[in-house]
């Protein structure tokens, strides 16, 4: 994915991911009740989201439409976190969870199935 969302994008980007496609008042309804935002402030972050290519606008309705699946922006962000944080290294990343002493037995054996699954 080449398409960089800063977070604020990311919100609207999110109502989209989970409700499906939506109207720009309908995603403005969403982030208000959700962050507080006004009308135009969503409308402003859509419209930066249809032109980097995020979202499509189709009519009737300004109805909107995730051009990009939200696993491509997490992988995305997560490569950029190990490129950023962890001089490129995944296992340092993997080690820094791991030592995470809040982890639950649960969230432990979630990560181990991951690995086995790498084998």
């Amino acid at each position: 994915m080449e398409v960089k969302l800063f977070d604020s994008e990311l919100k609207v980007m999110d109502v989209l991911w989970r409700e499906g496609d939506a109207t720009a008042k309908y995603i403005s309804d969403v982030l208000k009740e959700e962050v507080g935002w006004n009308m135009n402030t969503t409308y402003t972050l859509i419209k930066r989201c249809i032109k980097k290519g995020a979202i499509e606008r189709r009519e009737p309705n300004f109805m909107c439409h995730a051009l990009i699946p939200k696993e491509a922006v997490q992988e995305a962000e997560t490569n950029e976190l190990i490129n950023k944080i962890y001089d490129g290294s995944a296992d340092k990343l993997f080690a820094a969870l791991l030592g995470r002493k809040k982890l639950t037995a649960e969230q432990i054996d979630k990560l181990r199935q991951i690995v086995g699954e790498l084998d």
